[in-house]
């Protein structure tokens, strides 16, 4: 057997089989991800220090798959790009297995608790559950932080070898004041020494305590989840301020209830069938060529290529082959190959023989800052598109008891418009907001619901009868859109859809409103039904993606 290759640290020599445009736009993208996620095209100039021309090419491909909007002169990562944080967090199956886990246990300990990986010397989250407080305690799934200042950090840190101390203390000097981990609070005073004695003590213990390591009233307290192997597969810890434990008290308290959990994570570890499926044969590179065909030398289609390699793997297991990346992306294995290179330079995929893994640095491509977003956040522009398009007024909006709530708005400049702010509230069932979200409560549901809603006239065709309004609903149920005429205020005639959550939940609707006089009833169900539709779907897309490790707030 051949030994294992190490993934090649950044700034060593470039391989000759290294794809340049593909190394070109991952800088683009951490760029963005250090900057919290928008930059100017200037800036990206400056920091990636790519020729202007170079940056708008990178930007225009990536604008293409997806990964980025690009609004005038600004960039913004968009949350498809954490397709690529999400093959690698599905890779490693830990979330998937244990994230409910890690949910009740902290709605039972009322603290927020995390999940964290190793990533070379340092560390990062891969799941979050967090207390609703004014005081936050919680870092972002993909953040970077240093082992010794966390409590993770000291567990993992039992595991390390010569090579690892020795990078470590080389990390420490080169960088005394922690620049390389943007996320992190500037350190609260002078370097703490004392990092192997706490890794000694988190040996011989089978547990660490971060107090205040991170920032003054911080606590942590941390246990380790080990694999069937006996490794350690992720650390589990519980996060809290000094305002509700003191440390003695937090460890005194809640290490026994710590330990029973990660006791129970590590049953489900053990039980948990194996993946490794052979992935399905992929059309990506198809699509790639389709594009550069469309847009000629913009396109940079080696960047689009090597950004599909990532996304190959994921459900299907940790660990893929050369002619598996080929298959699942429909490229040639010289193509594949070279991107898997050109990745493993960057520390994006470790190699061990012929099998090949995504490191925990995919989630650096975009994942901290794009796992906090919004429902209101990912409708926003694609609400501002269907306005442009059709000149008409579109809405988020989310039920709230018997009302609908506005989230979103995107308006147009017209001398006549339909002027709503967000955050207002009107009564759901004379809405077609609200009639698509009632429309998809379960009986149990909806019954109390409408047993004390008063159903007030409210303009000359409100309905105001149980029954008609349960008909009305019925045929949205079935129609898939409401359309409401006139009832919620003279003159104003508005349609709408579902937007569906993973689950297929309507957990928000959108619709476009406007006056009576601009389109008949037949030229709203002919020409907007069908853009309104398109961009749910939209909409529904991202909100999928985003959803699919975390939790994505509706408003």
């Amino acid at each position: 057997m051949s030994p294992t290759r190490t993934t090649t640290q950044p700034g060593t020599q470039v391989p000759a089989e290294a794809v340049a445009p593909l190394m070109r736009g991952i800088a683009v993208l951490r760029r963005l991800t250090d900057a919290d996620g928008s930059l100017t095209l200037s800036d990206l100039e400056r920091a990636t220090g790519l020729a202007r021309s170079t940056v708008d090419r990178v930007v225009l491909t990536l604008a293409r798959t997806g990964y980025v909007r690009l609004d005038g002169r600004t960039v913004t990562l968009a949350p498809r790009l954490m397709e690529l944080g999400n093959a690698y967090l599905s890779s490693i199956r830990i979330p998937g297995l244990l994230g409910d886990r890690v949910d009740a246990l902290a709605d039972e300990l009322d603290e927020s608790v995390s999940l964290a990986v190793p990533d070379g010397g340092d560390i990062r989250f891969v799941h979050q559950a967090t207390r609703r407080r004014a005081m936050s305690l919680s870092f972002r799934i993909g953040d970077l932080l240093p082992a010794e200042r966390t409590a993770p950090g000291a567990l993992f840190a039992t595991l390390w070898g010569p090579a690892q101390w020795q990078a470590w203390r080389e990390r420490r000097v080169s960088d005394p004041e922690g620049a390389g981990f943007p996320s992190l609070p500037p350190r609260p005073g002078p370097a703490d020494d004392l990092f192997e004695e706490r890794v000694d003590a988190a040996r011989a213990d089978g547990w660490a305590l971060d107090d205040q390591l991170i920032e003054p009233g911080l606590l942590a307290l941390a246990v380790p989840v080990r694999d069937p192997a006996g490794g350690i597969a992720c650390v589990l810890s519980v996060v809290s301020h000094t305002s509700r434990h003191s440390a003695q008290g937090l460890r005194a308290g809640l290490l026994p209830r710590l330990r029973d959990a990660a006791a129970a994570m590590e049953s489900r570890l053990r039980d948990a069938p194996p993946g490794g499926s052979e992935p399905a044969p992929g059309r990506l590179a198809s699509w790639t060529s389709a594009s550069k065909q469309e847009l000629g030398r913009e396109f940079v289609e080696s960047l689009a290529r090597g950004l599909t390699v990532i996304t190959a793997f994921g459900d299907t297991g940790a660990a893929l082959t050369l002619s598996a990346v080929a298959r699942a992306t429909g490229l040639s294995r010289a193509s594949a190959r070279r991107a898997l290179i050109t990745l493993e330079h960057l520390g994006y995929v470790v190699a061990d023989e012929r099998d090949h893994r995504l490191t925990p640095r995919v989630l650096a491509l975009g994942y901290p800052p794009l796992s906090r977003i919004t429902l209101p956040r990912i409708a926003e522009p694609h609400l501002a598109a269907l306005a442009g398009l059709i000149h008409e007024s579109t809405s988020l909006a989310v039920l709230a008891d018997d009302s609908v709530q506005y989230v979103a708005r995107a308006a147009t400049h017209r001398i006549m418009n339909v002027n709503i702010t967000v955050g207002t509230r009107f009564p759901a069932y004379a809405t077609s907001l609200g009639r698509v979200l009632l429309a998809d409560l379960p009986a149990a549901g909806l019954g109390p619901l409408l047993d004390h809603a008063e159903l007030r006239p409210l303009a000359p065709h409100t309905l105001t009868r149980r029954a008609e309004l349960e008909a009305a609903l019925e045929r949205v149920r079935t129609e898939g859109y409401a359309l409401v005429d006139e009832e919620l205020e003279a003159g104003l005639r508005s349609i709408a859809v579902p937007v569906r959550d993973r689950s297929g939940t309507a957990v928000a609707s959108i619709n476009v409103a406007m006056h009576s006089s601009s389109r008949t009833i037949g030229e709203c169900l002919e020409q907007v039904l069908p853009r309104l539709r398109l961009t749910a779907d939209s909409i529904e897309s991202e909100l999928h993606t985003a959803a699919r490790f975390t939790h994505v707030a509706v408003a």
